[in-house]
């Protein structure tokens, strides 16, 4: 089933370890906080299968809870 992230920025810390664990999912917007690279962190398109793995690690990682996973296109009713 597709995932679709995004990071929650009101309650991101910036802190580095989304990015330090899936560095090919997050980078870091103007302001040092955390996004998701392939939809400008909109999630609205889905993330690679072979990517969940990377995910799951920056999940596990993040203190804040600040990384956002849904079944279907955030803003879409699943």
């Amino acid at each position: 089933m597709a995932k679709y992230v995004m990071v929650d920025k009101d309650t991101c810390i910036a802190c580095g370890a989304c990015g330090a664990a899936a560095p090919e999912i997050f980078d870091y917007d103007e302001e040092g906080l955390s996004e998701v690279m392939i939809d400008h962190n909109t999630g609205t398109v889905a993330l690679a299968d072979e990517l969940y793995d990377d995910l799951f690690d920056a999940l596990d990682g993040c203190p804040t809870g600040s990384i956002l996973v849904e079944n279907c296109p955030f803003g879409e009713e699943s």
